[in-house]
């Protein structure tokens, strides 16, 4: 049995982002640009705040499974660099067109339009660099992960089947097909990550991990829907009822707040029910569950 307790996830946190953000910043620090501006976007883009979700769930997956964390630090830095490029794009007047992003400027706003996509184009390929540059028994199933997560059959999927409802009525079943890619395939792709620095592609505790992280992706968009409806600017970091405003389909407006929240935790609690098979070893992505769902952004 998975025993939670959220005190302990704030070390763990403290731990893990210091960890990234030291590997993500040597990424500029050690390197001579060829192109400061460009540079300089991308740090915008990458080092200005971000609560470093999905670096947390590689180190904590490939922590239980007996991971130690130099061997995590590649996959978890990766991972976030596509999350930041994917940002970029997302803000673009193209995509969603948003002028704040973690209490920030977005980086077509403090720059332009051509650097933002030229800034999220580089770190899109910087994740790959990273990643292989690490040497790694299992690291072409890790690149292929990465890879899968982030484009036509993941991420970038679903980013089209977002802007394609917009102003739409799917149900909710084609909204969970949606987010699943957009929000859900680098989530996976973060405990899977962490989990094969440990382990061979066949172990079963790999499956129960991958479980795990389905559940969360689908309640952590859900919340973030929530949050859409009931947070505040400042709070969020991002302008507050955006959704609504582009006639976007969310979990509120199809299930109502309440039913939304339900899903939620109904989510959750699978969750943490997958955990079941790694013991106490997985307590950490037990609290991080929580937490997904309960953070005020």
């Amino acid at each position: 049995m998975v025993t939670a307790n959220p005190t302990r996830l704030t070390t763990l946190r403290q731990t893990s982002n210091a960890r990234v953000d030291a590997t993500l910043a040597a990424l500029f620090d050690s390197h001579r640009a060829v192109d400061p501006r460009l540079e300089a976007a991308m740090r915008h883009g990458l080092l200005v705040g971000g609560k470093r979700l999905r670096p947390l769930l590689v180190y904590l997956a490939g922590q239980a499974l007996g991971a130690d964390d130099e061997a995590l630090d590649a996959p978890a830095a990766a991972i976030e660099l596509i999350h930041a490029y994917s940002l970029i794009h997302d803000d673009l007047p193209a995509m969603d067109d948003d002028d704040l992003r973690r209490g920030q400027p977005t980086v077509h706003k403090a720059f332009d339009e051509a650097t933002a996509i030229l800034a999220g184009d580089a770190l899109q390929a910087l994740a790959f660099e990273v990643l292989a540059r690490r040497p790694h028994p299992r690291l072409g199933s890790m690149v292929t992960t990465l890879a899968v997560a982030s484009g036509r059959e993941g991420m970038v999927a679903g980013q089209a089947l977002d802007l394609a409802a917009v102003g739409g009525h799917p149900d909710v079943d084609a909204l969970a097909h949606m987010h699943s890619h957009k929000t859900g395939a680098l989530i996976v792709a973060a405990v899977r990550l962490g989990g094969l620095a440990a382990v061979e592609e066949q172990d079963p505790r790999l499956s129960a991990l991958i479980r795990y992280a389905r559940a969360i992706g689908l309640a952590f968009q859900i919340h973030d829907d929530v949050l859409d409806v009931t947070g505040d600017t400042a709070t969020l970091g991002k302008a507050s009822g955006a959704d609504a405003a582009r006639a976007k389909p969310t979990y509120p407006s199809l299930l109502g707040l309440a039913g939304a929240q339900r899903k939620a935790q109904a989510l959750i609690d699978e969750a943490i029910a997958a955990l079941a098979p790694l013991g106490e070893r997985a307590a950490p992505l037990a609290d991080l569950a929580h937490y997904m769902i309960e953070r005020d952004h």
